[in-house]
């Protein structure tokens, strides 16, 4: 013998709201946390020097890299100091803001960040940084 249920005695399913909520929040820190570990700048891998009081400089233009054999890098790509001149040079006559931050190597002769430094400042920019590593020793 069959027996029929009542189909008012079924019961309503329910969607409990917020734990799914704190999964949602939960997965959207991990991904925010996550992310900011996956940028990468692109440039080339140099030993930085370390600075105790070193800052993250987020509005940059220009990032250029000075390797211990002494070639120029602009951002990933291998330069001369003419083209690096010539279109910084442009850049800043668009950008009265422009900036150019220099990583150099930290075995890298002294005067050659200098003479870079020069020819930029020849060229018109004037906005200039220095890349160090975080936590140096005293």
């Amino acid at each position: 013998m069959m027996r029929l249920r009542d189909r008012r005695s079924f019961t309503k399913p329910e969607v409990m709201i917020i734990p799914m909520i704190d999964i949602m929040f939960f997965l959207l820190v991990f991904f925010m946390i996550s992310t900011l570990y996956m940028v990468d700048m692109k440039t080339v891998q140099v030993n930085l020097p370390q600075a105790l009081h070193a800052e993250n400089q987020t509005k940059v233009n220009y990032i250029v890299t000075i390797k211990k054999d002494g070639t120029l890098w602009l951002e990933d790509a291998q330069t001369d100091t003419n083209s690096l001149i010539r279109s910084a040079r442009e850049e800043q006559r668009r950008n009265p803001r422009f900036s150019v931050v220099i990583r150099a190597d930290q075995g890298l002769d002294y005067g050659q960040v200098i003479a870079l430094l020069d020819e930029l400042r020849g060229a018109g920019i004037s906005h200039f940084g220095l890349a160090a590593e975080s936590g140096g020793s005293q």
